[in-house]
């Protein structure tokens, strides 16, 4: 594997640019004044009960995630080459899943298998011929992006589904604020702030019916339990709307109502936070206690939007990923502005004989796999690892792509041994309205805190950071 871009400096020792105040005002703050604004972060965060859940962990059901305090920074040129990207990728996302449940003209042309479409399980049959409101079906994408030098960004996954992290990049803002205001004060960097009213006008620009009225927004919950119950608390209450559960609303002659002290209340659009399984046990999983009773039909009815809608994960799994180039060339008759990794797919036979015979240097994914689960990275791993993976791959090849190991690029992180490069991420939030896309600047950066490690989910052990785009003079 390569030496892996560092972010704030070059591979002559000089400091690039966007990191040069950061930079000075690092080399002046002794180490035990950073280490205790870590530790006033880890209260803040303790305090203000910030965590999330881990499933079938018996010692820790409710875990922080651990928060570095140094920033990781883009320049403004760098954050409009990646905008425009993410903005062109999110675009051809939506003209492929109105597509797919519709003419399927790219299914027709030979350019994704049809297999790949008919043969997944996110595919939602009840969504053939559905008209969506205003024709989207991704309003809120979480795209996975990484760095690999100064100049490439790769976009490592697309999360079409519920993407979930946005309260940790607001209140990571929130806290580097009040503890660093004297960086803030040297460097213009560009407000996150603004997301959840930004988040408001793109909900409800997507109501069906009358833009001039003033439509009712609800966040579905499945409940406490849920690992991103924080969350999704947060976003209501910053919003200004109704928290709900399954149920509190209710469906009366294809009209969701949510119900209330004063009486039932329309609903207009629905941010649900829960998966297509569960939300109308009409339709979809009989058992489901989570969801909303005859939900679907007002939504078939045109009365109601599901922020996403319903099938967006036919979308986002990895083997359709490695489709994506074709994706954005098929509807957009443009070149990709953003890269994809290189993706073997096992399911073709020559692709499965390369993997196999280079095990030991490819990282291996399930198609549906997610939270850093299910992975094999083979540099990192032993011989019984290898194998336990040879063996799976061999029984069921269609469940796994391949990938080279990229040197994810690396930013100084505050560590037991002091500041030392670590591997991070990027995950923009792209919001897609009836009337214009909206990405504030940066997003939720994580960051593999272990020494080497490249695995940077919160599940696995991995950091978030307050993520800066430099406003230029």
């Amino acid at each position: 594997m390569s030496v892996a871009f560092d972010e704030m400096t070059n591979a002559d020792g000089s400091i690039r640019s966007a990191y040069a105040t950061l930079s000075r005002w690092l080399s002046n703050v002794p180490p035990d004044v950073l280490d205790m604004r870590r530790k006033e972060a880890e209260f803040i965060f303790r305090r203000i009960g910030i965590t999330f859940a881990v499933y079938g962990d018996s010692d820790a059901q409710e875990r922080l995630i651990p928060f570095d305090i140094i920033p990781r920074i883009l320049t403004g040129s760098e954050w409009r080459r990646l905008s425009r990207g993410l903005e062109q990728r999110t675009r051809a996302l939506n003209l492929y899943l109105k597509d797919i449940y519709s003419r399927r003209e790219i299914l027709r042309a030979g350019v994704v298998p049809e297999d790949l479409v008919y043969q997944n399980p996110a595919f939602r049959p009840e969504m053939n011929g559905q008209k969506v409101p205003h024709d989207l079906y991704v309003h809120i994408a979480g795209i996975d992006v990484v760095r690999v030098d100064a100049d490439t960004f790769y976009v490592l996954e697309d999360n079409a589904r519920t993407p979930s992290g946005v309260s940790y990049m607001l209140e990571n803002r929130e806290i580097m604020m009040r503890l660093f205001p004297e960086l803030f004060a040297d460097n213009r960097v560009a407000p996150v702030e603004n997301y959840t009213d930004e988040l408001l006008a793109t909900l409800k620009s997507l109501a069906p019916g009358s833009p001039n009225s003033d439509p009712a927004v609800v966040v579905l919950t499945p409940g406490i339990y849920n690992s991103a119950y924080y969350e999704h608390s947060f976003l209501a209450d910053k919003l200004g709307v109704e928290l709900v559960e399954g149920r509190d609303l209710f469906v009366r002659n294809d009209v969701v109502y949510m119900r209330t002290t004063e009486g039932p209340r329309r609903v207009d659009v629905i941010y649900r936070r829960l998966d297509d399984d569960f939300i109308d046990p009409l339709t979809f999983r009989p058992d489901s206690a989570l969801g909303v009773p005859g939900l679907m039909s007002a939504y078939n009815a045109g009365n109601v939007t599901l922020t996403n809608a319903v099938g967006t994960g036919v979308a986002d799994d990895k083997a359709v990923y490695s489709y994506m180039p074709d994706i954005i060339r098929f509807y957009l008759g443009e070149e990709p502005l953003l890269k994809n990794v290189p993706t073997w797919r096992c399911r073709e036979p020559d692709h499965l004989k390369y993997v196999l015979d280079h095990l030991g240097d490819l990282v291996v994914k399930e198609v549906h796999g997610s939270g850093g689960y299910g992975m094999l990275i083979g540099p990192r791993a032993d011989k019984a690892q290898i194998e336990l993976f040879r063996a799976k791959l061999k029984q069921d090849p269609n469940n796994f792509i391949a990938q080279p190991t990229l040197a994810l690029s690396t930013c100084p992180t505050f560590v037991e041994e002091g500041i030392a490069p670590r591997h991070v991420d990027l995950r923009p939030f792209v919001l897609t309205g009836s009337d214009r896309v909206r990405i504030v600047p940066g997003g939720l950066t994580r960051v593999a805190l272990e020494a080497g490690s490249l695995v940077v989910n919160s599940s696995q052990g991995g950091g978030t950071k307050d993520t800066w785009v430099l406003e230029e003079n």
